[in-house]
């Protein structure tokens, strides 16, 4: 079985976990920037990072053969901090010049404040005038229908960007309808205790169909599994589905998104 996990944090992770990622069928990943489990102190830790994003774990995932690509952009928590973001905003152009950077991501909205809303603005500002593909992230912890609803509509209030070039993450039930309705892709996370368990996802495959879905792991420091995908085919598989089917959802489906981006290509 062929699997593109299109959001999970390698970073975090071990070369045990590239190992059994790359022996069980992942061979292409894709990776967000995210907030790391703590408040960086200054705009050269962001140079650090979208280098090491860019340059050393495409490199130590290719020891695995996996394809390594990923995502530059502001995360929603540290975005709270105007001040630094100002910053950050002015390195992002020459990181999604990089190679493998394959658009603005993850950026979203955290606990839907005005800070985090108008470093999102900024930040679809950018994705519109670059042409670069958008990967949002979802509030967790606070109103998720809420954030979702503000987001969509300041996607909409930007005439430039195409639904179809965006995936918004971290959906659930209540929030699905409003992403396609809007156009957009919607992405499900894999959490073991938190967020979407395997039975959960197929679930959801079973009410609103594989249209536009990108199931994934967002496996990162916190407790997850980075072979959650792979788990979560075979609660299809017990459910009955046709291989083509779960080829769709894990393989084709990431594929298409991804593929908008002519960086991008499969290993």
């Amino acid at each position: 079985m062929k699997v593109i996990d299109p959001h999970i944090h390698m970073v975090s992770r071990t070369t045990d976990d590239y190992l059994a990622m790359a022996c069980s069928g992942i061979h292409t990943v894709s990776e967000p920037a995210f907030w790391p489990g703590f408040d960086r102190s200054g705009v050269a830790s962001f140079h650090d990072y979208f280098n090491q994003l860019t340059v050393t774990e495409p490199a130590r995932a290719a020891r695995f053969k996996i394809r390594h690509f990923c995502w530059i952009g502001m995360n929603a928590k540290e975005a709270e901090n105007l001040s630094l973001s100002e910053e950050v905003l002015t390195i992002l152009p020459q990181y999604l010049d990089r190679p493998t950077a394959l658009g603005i991501g993850e950026v979203g909205l955290n606990k839907n404040s005005r800070n985090e809303i108008k470093v999102l603005e900024r930040q679809v500002a950018l994705a519109a005038e670059r042409g670069e593909l958008l990967l949002i992230h979802t509030p967790h912890l606070e109103d998720k229908l809420k954030g979702t609803r503000i987001i969509i509509e300041l996607l909409r209030n930007e005439p430039r960007i195409s639904p179809e070039r965006v995936l918004i993450d971290h959906a659930e039930e209540h929030t699905i309808g409003m992403i396609r309705d809007y156009g957009a892709w919607f992405g499900m996370t894999l959490y073991p205790d938190s967020k979407g368990s395997p039975a959960r996802a197929v679930d959801a495959v079973e009410i609103f169909g594989p249209q536009r879905l990108c199931i994934n792991s967002s496996a990162d420091w916190s407790v997850s599994d980075p072979l959650a995908t792979l788990k979560t085919a075979n609660e299809m598989r017990r459910r009955g589905y046709h291989e083509d089917l779960i080829s769709t959802i894990f393989y084709h489906n990431p594929k298409e998104f991804l593929g908008q981006c002519p960086k991008f290509s499969v290993a």
